[in-house]
């Protein structure tokens, strides 16, 4: 009788590092046997995910031994899209693109094109590009959050998501909005049980009821894009109820700073400052002082006369005076919302009563920046989270700035059961980091002198030609999109395509798929990479592009660079990046290669920086022109310096090791890191856990740890002052004004109050014709377009389905699994309906990321990816219906991909698959067969006859 035994032996080796299948950065342990990869595991020490891992992180094995996987350097021989490749080796791909990069470089640097997709190593390439001396650069936020990131950084110095997290363990009432289960999607799971556990109260804000909304102990099924609408309701409910917290805003916010009442004047509605530039208020003993001023306690309601004779009202009197009207009163917002105007002000009272009668207090001294020390801290235990579903819209960023009007009226940030600042946040509001590449930056051979991405502070920091004219060839910080602190990734094809507003020469693309899932257009933007000029010569004229797999990119690229999995590589998750740091203290951590790569492939940052040697980029090369950083990305870890003592690694600094946040770079910091299994946390002490903005002992930390210049309070802008500078220039005020065509849009949309308006596409289609709102949303198994080539992970999703409203559907005589035409003012598709009741009666709604081109990601042919399968992105234009100006947000110019208006109309006859359906893709050079059926790990089992299966 054959003896099974029950618990083998899973590997002989175990190695921690920090999982890639989406961005939440949650700790691993990888288990090898005889080198190969076996099983991966959630890292139990790690503060990220302490031990839970998702479906994604357990699939990582089947995406680290992809069939899809890039196997050797590519040089297009045949027509872009063919397919017809040549396989060359490293040294004539590496002389190839230094080549084009050079010939760039010295004619001029805005001739390379830069982007970046979902990768973690921005601190490198942003740098990379301003050596480089190109403004155009920018990564994948423009498509996903830079809404919320600018509007928290422009407000609270920090943002939802990866800036801050809510107060799980302590919060008596959550509330979310627009958030899928792909999101940091580890620690929000945790975080719901913990509440779940206590009892509190969890609400959902989304138009769709799946993953957290599922739990939810009340869904508020909000249709698309009305979420300011209902926030700014919630807001005059308060202020008309007085349930807001006076000290709070008195306190740590700019409540109480004068703003100038003098309509005709270039300076309306700017602060009031001293001679030193130092905001004013009006103390409550009826004197104008400066807001810092020793004693001073700022009337919040009382207007003031100036030295100079003119009218100041503090910024709450202003807001009160906007949000008291009854046109933001819940009856107004019940329309726009489809909410029910009781329930709108039932959720007002509701968060008024956990605020302000259920609040929490800790016992523990603590000292704020004026040196006054508090016995306790003082905790509102409302908490909020956001993501893409109120960012990724026209509106978005004043909806994220109404979000935190909210808490700041609230006073819930930073406080015991609210929602909490990660560190090495906050920051200072905004960054002090202007953006680099205005005309006289830009020179042949030349670097930057600043990053290419910042915060502009008014007029004078966009980068814009004489005339008004982007300088940048995605139009960031331009008229266009003045606070664009991501870059608008969406129009850099198109652009490029349209030689607007210049030609380039190089659009060099790392792990960006352009050409499918991260495009607005997906079909129109094939065919701009494929168009030519009369002559025959390719309107893009050369696409270098790096990836780990067979995307639906590589076909248009002429040089491909074969980039490795991230089992392979080292990666720094860094406090000049996105680093891992929570409430309780900062963190950052490292993948480092757990396996070497059995192909002829190279990481990406190696790539990078030895490109930048090759083209003696500073800070790349020694004096004598040799490389800097010989040993590649790791060596670049280890030694660079962005400032003296300060790296891309927090952890073990110094030349021994002992110093944390600042120190001479120490030889052995990667082996401290992998010791630890990966990452390096600190601990902060327990004075300088809450009101981080005005607490001493935390502001002294940030300040030894380099994280912030100086130990100064960090005010929290309820009015953002920049702006109200963008608005007086569209006045015609100042010698930097808008072009005529966005001069009143401008006027409009900059306006230093949040504020509400309907999505674009909305205002310029018929509700007639486009009655229903689109929108797409990630599972929980699925990231991008990583996700779905993978063996375990398509077995959960393989394909997907409209999902409609079913009475919506039966009104419109549409069953359960029958095929319609979703139409667009861009394009048309054919798919498959599923009918459900989680979703709100105008919306319908897909998974993205599921959907593939034939024959890409080395999937079979028929695979259900590709024939039921199907982007929402083909009925997506890049242009407003007008054709006049980007589908984005005027002040970011995120791209607004949920703002789309269709209707859905049953079909005819039933196809065989999905349409649009472009032609497959033909296989590239060098791999392996596209099977039918993966069989990864039968060479692990028992069973002799799955070992023979295996083998076959």
């Amino acid at each position: 009788m054959e003896r099974l035994d029950p618990s083998p032996p899973v590997s002989d080796e175990v190695k921690c590092t920090t999982c890639y299948m989406c961005a939440c950065r949650c700790g691993i342990r990888v288990h090898l046997k005889n080198g190969q990869v076996r099983y991966i595991e959630g890292n139990r020490d790690h503060p990220v995910n302490k031990g839970v891992l998702c479906a994604k992180g357990s699939a990582g094995i089947m995406n680290h031994y992809s069939p899809a996987r890039l196997r050797k350097p590519l040089k297009r021989v045949g027509e872009r899209g063919s397919g017809e490749f040549a396989e060359i080796a490293w040294d004539e791909a590496l002389a190839i693109a230094e080549s084009w990069l050079r010939e760039a470089r010295e004619k001029d640097p805005r001739k390379l094109a830069f982007y970046t997709g979902r990768d973690q190593s921005q601190g490198l390439t942003g740098w990379w590009a301003q050596m480089y001396g190109t403004p155009n650069y920018a990564a994948h936020g423009g498509f996903c959050s830079v809404n919320m990131a600018a509007a928290g950084l422009y407000t609270l110095g920090g943002s939802f998501w990866e800036f801050g997290e809510p107060d799980f363990e302590r919060a008596k009432l959550f509330l979310m909005f627009g958030v899928a289960e792909d999101h940091d999607s580890n620690p929000i799971k945790m975080g719901l049980a913990e509440l779940k556990k206590r009892g509190a109260t969890f609400i959902s804000v989304n138009p769709v009821r799946t993953g957290y909304s599922a739990i939810a102990d009340r869904w508020v099924p909000i249709r698309p894009g009305t979420d300011g609408a209902l926030v700014l309701a919630l807001v005059h409910e308060l202020l008309k109820a007085r349930r807001v917290d006076l000290d709070f805003l008195a306190d740590y916010t700019n409540a109480g700073w004068l703003v100038i009442d003098d309509p005709r004047a270039a300076d309306d509605g700017l602060f009031a400052r001293d001679d030193s530039g130092t905001p004013l208020v009006l103390d409550r003993g009826g004197t104008v002082r400066p807001w810092n001023a020793e004693g001073v306690r700022p009337s919040l309601a009382q207007a003031a006369t100036l030295a100079d004779g003119r009218r100041a009202k503090p910024v709450f009197a202003l807001m009160a005076e906007r949000y008291l009207d009854e046109r933001y009163a819940a009856d107004a917002a019940a329309p726009i919302t489809g909410l029910p105007a009781d329930e709108i002000r039932g959720l007002a009272a509701e968060l008024a009563r956990v605020a302000f009668d259920e609040r929490i207090e800790i016992k523990q001294a603590w000292t704020d920046w004026r040196g006054v020390t508090h016995d306790r801290f003082i905790g509102r235990p409302v908490s909020l989270h956001a993501m893409r579903g109120i960012s990724a819209h026209a509106n978005g960023f004043q909806t994220c700035r109404a979000l935190h009007l909210l808490q700041l009226l609230l006073g819930a940030i930073d406080t015991p059961g609210s929602w909490r600042y990660k560190s090495p946040y906050p920051s200072p509001t905004p960054p002090p980091i202007r953006p680099g590449g205005k005309p006289g930056e830009l020179a042949p051979g030349k670097p930057m002198p600043r990053p290419p991405l910042g915060f502009p502070m008014g007029p004078e920091d966009l980068l814009v030609e004489s005339d008004g004219r982007p300088v940048r060839l995605d139009q960031g910080y331009s008229w266009e999109a003045p606070i664009a602190a991501h870059g608008l990734m969406h129009l850099v094809i198109r652009n490029a395509w349209a030689g607007e507003p210049y030609p380039i020469d190089v659009l060099f693309m790392y792990m960006a798929n352009m050409a499918w899932n991260s495009a607005m257009n997906a079909a129109g933007t094939v065919a701009m990479l494929t168009d030519k000029h009369a002559d025959g010569t390719y309107k893009i004229p050369r696409i270098i592009y790096s990836d780990a797999f067979f995307s639906e990119t590589v076909p248009y690229a002429d040089l491909i660079l074969p980039d490795t999995t991230y089992l392979e590589r080292y990666d720094c998750i860094s406090l000049l990046d996105r680093p891992i740091g929570k409430p309780e203290g900062p963190g950052d951590a490292i993948r480092h290669p757990v396996v070497a790569p059995d192909r002829d492939v190279r990481p990406f940052q190696d790539v990078l920086l030895e490109l930048g040697a090759r083209l003696g980029l500073p800070g790349m090369v020694t004096e004598d022109g040799a490389p800097k950083f010989p040993g590649g990305y790791a060596d670049y870890i280890v030694n660079h310096e962005r400032a003296p003592g300060i790296g891309p690694l927090a952890g073990w600094r110094g030349a021994d090791g002992t110093s944390h946040g600042k120190g001479a770079p120490n030889p052995k910091q990667l082996e401290r890191y992998i010791a630890n299994g990966g990452f390096w946390h600190y601990e902060l002490p327990h004075e300088a856990l809450f009101f981080k903005f005005a607490n001493k002992a935390y502001l002294d930390h940030a300040v030894a740890f380099g994280l912030i210049g100086k130990p100064e309070p960090i005010v929290l802008q309820l009015y953002v002052e920049p702006l109200q500078r963008f608005r007086l220039a569209a006045r015609g005020h100042g010698p930097i004004q808008p072009p005529e065509h966005v001069r009143e849009r401008v006027a409009t949309q900059c306006d230093p109050l949040p504020e509400w308006h309907p999505p674009f596409e909305g205002q310029m289609v018929s509700d007639a014709a486009f009655p229903l709102h689109a929108v797409t949303q990630r599972p929980a198994a699925m990231y991008h377009s990583w996700g779905s080539q993978n063996a375990w992970l398509r077995q959960i999703h393989g394909e997907n389905r409209l999902y409609m409203n079913r009475g919506t559907a039966e009104a419109l005589g549409i069953a359960d699994d029958d095929w319609v035409h979703v139409t667009s003012h861009h394009g048309k598709i054919t798919v498959r309906v599923r009918l459900m009741e989680g979703v709100e009666p105008h919306t319908v709604w897909t998974w993205n990321a599921i959907g593939k081109r034939a024959g890409a990601w080395n999937l079979h042919t028929s695979a259900r990816e590709a024939t039921h399968g199907f982007l929402l992105n083909h009925l997506i234009s890049e242009m407003l219906p007008d054709g006049k100006l980007p589908n984005a947000d005027p002040i970011t110019g995120q791209a607004a991909w949920y703002d789309l208006r269709v209707r859905v109309e049953k079909a005819a006859a039933a196809p065989s698959a999905t349409e649009p359906g472009l032609p497959a893709l033909a296989k590239l050079p060098g791999l392996g067969h596209a099977p039918g059926i993966l069989r990864y790990g039968a060479q692990f089992g028992r069973s002799p006859e799955r070992r023979k299966v295996a083998a076959e």
